[in-house]
């Protein structure tokens, strides 16, 4: 697949995402970015703002076997994973595959199960792979998970390890919609609109977003661009406000993701705006505030904006 013919197919993603999902482009975009450098998501937001409706919607338009798990706190591993379970009539274990075994998988409140719940879909989402009684197994291609979860609620919620949440390539943060959208989506109500029984046509299929996985590993990197991503880590390791830095893994993503940028606007070559776009959403989970930060009211994302300003940019001049 060509760049020009990526760039066509992601502009139709985009413009059916978003006749749904009103309001959320840069969600959308985001998560599309995501999805297509083969990286898992973590969507943050209060209740009723779409989350669910964005994965109901992707699933469809990308043509992908589409399964949810709703996390609760007596969800059980093998509710992941599924588990053998004796034939009687056989004398043999049959293998029950769980939900896990789909292309898109979306965890749904995903901090409400407990941690040996999660460490289940942890080895999914990094190995593409499950391992049952000794045996493991290979998950099918795409596996994609999208986890969301509620920021305001802390009563039977179980905070998600940092080894999980650097296993997503992007936290992205799902806000309320501006007066203007709100109003649109009432008039769309009024006209019928009818989230529970949404139906919308595919735009590819499962073989197309394989070969689209594999554009954005063609886009170029220069070596000024590499040192600009490194540079913006390892910032997050030395900065005042920050007491965990980012992991090698963020540069990976942040250098993925960017790649993903470039070949969305029909560029083999990646510039410094696709890192900035993207360094949020990469690191805003996979750093940890010194508690007088959170006393002071800084966010992750007021401390990465610090850093992108402190950080020299490529080709600017000083």
């Amino acid at each position: 697949m060509q760049l020009q013919e990526y760039r066509e197919i992601h502009q139709r993603l985009l413009t059916r995402i978003s006749s749904v999902l009103l309001g959320q482009e840069e969600v959308t975009l985001h998560v599309l970015a995501a999805l297509l450098s083969g990286g898992h998501i973590l969507i943050e937001g209060v209740p009723g703002l779409g989350k669910t409706l964005l994965v109901r919607v992707l699933s469809r338009v990308l043509g992908c076997e589409f399964r949810r798990i709703q996390f609760t706190p007596d969800l059980m591993p093998s509710d992941v994973t599924g588990g053998n379970v004796w034939n009687a009539k056989q004398g043999t274990f049959d293998f029950h595959a769980g939900p896990v075994f789909a292309e898109l998988l979306l965890a749904d409140e995903i901090n409400r199960a407990p941690a040996k719940t999660q460490s289940a879909l942890l080895e999914a989402m990094q190995e593409r792979a499950v391992t049952i009684d000794g045996a493991t197994r290979t998950l099918p291609q795409p596996f994609l998970v999208l986890a969301t979860q509620n920021p305001i609620e802390s009563q039977g919620t179980y905070p998600l390890p940092e080894a999980q949440l650097d296993r997503f390539l992007l936290k992205v943060n799902v806000s309320y919609p501006t007066l203007d959208v709100e109003k649109e989506l009432l008039v769309a109500c009024a006209a019928g609109f009818d989230a529970e029984r949404l139906q919308v046509e595919g735009v590819i299929d499962r073989t197309t977003l394989l070969e689209m996985q594999a554009v954005p590993k063609t886009v170029e990197v220069s070596p000024p661009i590499i040192d600009y991503i490194a540079r913006i880590v390892a910032a997050t390791r030395s900065h005042r406000a920050i007491e965990v830095g980012a992991s090698p893994r963020a540069s990976i993503g942040l250098f993925r993701v960017a790649r993903a940028a470039a070949a969305a606007d029909g560029r083999g070559f990646v510039v410094p705006d696709d890192v900035k776009g993207f360094a949020r959403a990469v690191l805003r989970h996979r750093i940890v505030l010194h508690p007088d930060s959170g006393i002071e009211g800084v966010t992750a994302d007021d401390v990465i904006a610090s850093i992108l300003a402190e950080t020299s940019v490529p080709g600017a001049a000083a």
